[in-house]
């Protein structure tokens, strides 16, 4: 075993026994890369990363390709999900080279850590032939790598505010602006499928939050019927599991069919915010039945002993992509019995499959009942008898060997399911979702918060790595969605510390954006900044959502007029492809009307909050006490005639109490 199997990351211990001379990332390697005057070879990836593990087992796993990069390199495996600042740090290096970023990233690296080449996956014979020719550019041709290095890292040092042309904007927040962004947002949309044009189809969570507000303010139908027919086809297709719950990271083809079939936290923790906005709408039945079962699944195969939840599921099992979710016709049969000839009408299961070498997965276009209706197999008791059906399968599935489990708990990604859980808790009211999102919160409290700072990492009840913007945006997004369904200040108090550090310790006042490493933390030869959306969106724009919403529960001007100065000076970008942009657009939409601050005051205050809850109201804040609180929307407020009362307030101007959800829902208009 190589010097990995002291390492706790999932995916660096899938490599402790290569023959590869591994280094985890770290002063060791890195020192000795210039002890020896040696090139350097980080290898990215992660360990749901199907084509992670095909190059592992097509080359990493030998001695004859370990033995040239043994010689040749001093080699380093990292985690992306471990060390996100290291994989942004060269992943912007490979793009800078005019290569499509992905994974498993591989860049070569000087003996200063420079980057000067970089490649994703390669086939054996190809890697090779690369390792010499590096080396042999290294050894003969050192002063132009030098200087190929050089330009790459004045690109990546770079503010980002001067690479993007990020300047303020006066022009304020307007609908004409938001029609603007809808409208070349949707020259992009999928009409027929949902999604965006393209393939593979990844669910991309900020772009169905940003056309649910836009929709909210507008009332654009087409905004709405692009949000339902993406929710749809993600709820249907082959990229939700049908048997137990839950999503796969993306779709290969552009019918939402075949999934890449790893199962991502983040993804997850996304999706279920979205439905259950969603579900609060246009109370459509399946999007509270996905989120019901991906809950349900998180609990049941995501959550730890110690109360946080793990990263990820593989895609591969028994050497099989997917092999865990897949089905040959004759095992359905006999599991099925006389329930296999209307479930594979229902799915269309053959002996040829659907899918490769005579597997069939499980997919839906159209509602089931729906599906089932054109079939003919519809019935009265066709409901129960489905149910009954893929109980069936998940009872067999138990029996199978299971995907590898990526069992490092991430804070960043623990904050995204918390906000997750407390949406699908304001739009289901389930006394248990509140429960899971408060037990998640007092894990990142108790666990990976050491005096008022977070830990990035958590595994074997141990805390590791210094954290990242992305992990206060996410933690902090988290305990304000924690406040707002429990009125404990204790949310409060934990967010507005959080904040307070972040600003202290990550924000960088000459361009008004935050950095993505703390100060504190290691240094590496570029300190970025993230600031475009993409399936996670990025931490600056998480921030700028908090500050706001801080900046209204506690009447800080300062924090409002920080994620304004942010947001203002994305507008140039958010006109012109707003598609990579679009938690920002999110923010834009709230900035765009005034935001009800709605206080609720008396005994029944939770019971009124969860009646208020359950309406979609995207653009509040919402406080609330039994007897008294000195939070500025509280203050002077009191119950009327004995009654819980319920103020709708804007900008700090409130209307007459009212005593019942109905009557504030209509101050609201």
């Amino acid at each position: 075993m190589n010097r990995l199997s002291k390492e706790t990351s999932p995916y660096l211990l899938q490599h402790a026994n290569n023959p590869v001379d591994w280094f985890a990332w770290g002063d060791e390697a890195l020192q000795k890369a210039k002890t020896e005057n040696k090139p350097i070879l980080v290898s990215i990836g992660y360990s749901a990363c199907h084509w992670c593990h095909v190059m592992e087992r097509e080359s990493f796993e030998h001695q004859n390709v370990a033995d040239v990069m043994n010689e040749h390199f001093v080699c380093i495996k990292v985690d992306r999900e471990e060390r996100p600042d290291v994989d942004a740090v060269y992943m912007d290096a490979l793009q800078a080279m005019g290569t499509r970023g992905g994974w498993p990233l591989n860049v070569f690296l000087l003996p200063d850590s420079k980057p000067f080449y970089g490649v994703t996956y390669l086939p054996p014979q190809n890697w090779v032939q690369l390792l010499k020719s590096v080396n042999n550019a290294f050894v003969n041709h050192y002063d132009e790598l030098a200087n190929s290095a050089e330009g790459f890292v004045e690109n990546m040092v770079q503010p980002e505010a001067n690479k993007y042309g990020l300047t303020s904007s006066e022009s304020g927040y307007t609908i004409d602006a938001l029609d603007q962004m809808y409208e070349k947002l949707s020259l992009n949309f999928d009409i027929k499928k949902g999604g965006m044009d393209r393939a593979p189809k990844f669910p991309m969570p900020s772009i169905y939050k940003f056309l649910l507000r836009y929709f909210d303010i507008t009332q654009n139908p087409a905004a709405l019927a692009q949000v339902e027919l993406s929710l749809n086809r993600i709820a249907l297709g082959g990229i939700y599991d049908h048997v137990v719950g839950g999503w796969a990271r993306y779709s290969v083809d552009d019918e939402w069919f075949i999934p890449h079939f790893e199962k991502m936290l983040y993804d997850n923790a996304q999706l279920l915010g979205i439905f259950a906005e969603a579900y609060s709408l246009t109370q459509n039945s399946l999007y509270s039945d996905r989120v019901t079962k991906t809950i349900s699944w998180l609990s049941n195969e995501m959550q730890s002993p110690d109360g946080g939840f793990y990263s990820a599921l593989d895609a591969d099992s028994e050497g099989i992509e997917g092999r865990f979710y897949i089905w040959k016709k004759a095992e359905l049969q006999s599991l099925l019995g006389d329930d296999f000839e209307w479930f594979s009408k229902l799915y269309n299961i053959s002996a040829q499959g659907n899918w490769e070498d005579g597997y069939n997965h499980l997919h839906l276009t159209n509602y089931v009942s729906e599906t089932a209706k054109a079939a003919g197999i519809y019935s009265d008791s066709f409901d129960q008898k489905y149910k009954n059906a893929l109980q069936k399968l998940a009872e067999a599935r138990v029996h199978r060997i299971r995907p590898g489990l990526d069992d490092k708990i991430l804070a960043s990604w623990n904050g995204l399911l918390i906000k997750g859980l407390t949406t699908s808790y304001q739009a289901l009211g389930d006394e248990s979702i509140r429960d899971m999102a408060v037990n998640g919160g007092r894990f990142i409290l108790e666990k990976m918060t050491e005096n008022g700072k977070l830990w990035h990492s958590y595994k074997n009840g141990k805390t590791s790595i210094t954290a990242f913007l992305e992990d206060y945006a996410a933690v902090i997004e988290a305990y304000l969605g924690l406040y707002q369904i429990t009125f404990d200040p204790l949310w409060l108090t934990e967010a507005v510390r959080l904040s307070d550090y972040t600003i202290s310790n990550f924000y960088d006042s000459s361009d008004g954006y935050f950095f993505f490493t703390d100060s504190e933390g290691e240094a590496l030869i570029a300190r970025k900044k993230e600031l475009f959306d993409n399936v996670i969106p990025a931490s600056n724009s998480m921030m700028a959502q908090n500050l706001y919403v801080l900046g209204k529960i506690l009447d800080r001007q300062d924090y409002l007029d920080l994620s304004d100065q942010m947001l203002s000076k994305m507008n140039k970008i958010l006109l012109a492809d707003v598609q990579w942009v679009t938690n920002w657009a999110a923010l834009y939409c709230q900035k765009t009307s005034p935001t009800a601050e709605i206080a609720i005051v008396g005994e029944d205050a939770d019971e009124l909050r969860k009646d208020f809850d359950r309406f979609f109201v995207p653009n509040k804040v919402v406080v609330g006490t039994k007897t008294s609180s000195q939070l500025p929307l509280l203050e002077n407020r009191t119950k009327v005639n004995g009654k819980t009362a319920i103020y709708v307030c804007y900008d700090k101007t409130c209307q007459l109490p009212v005593t019942s959800v109905k009557d504030a829902l209509e101050q609201l208009g």
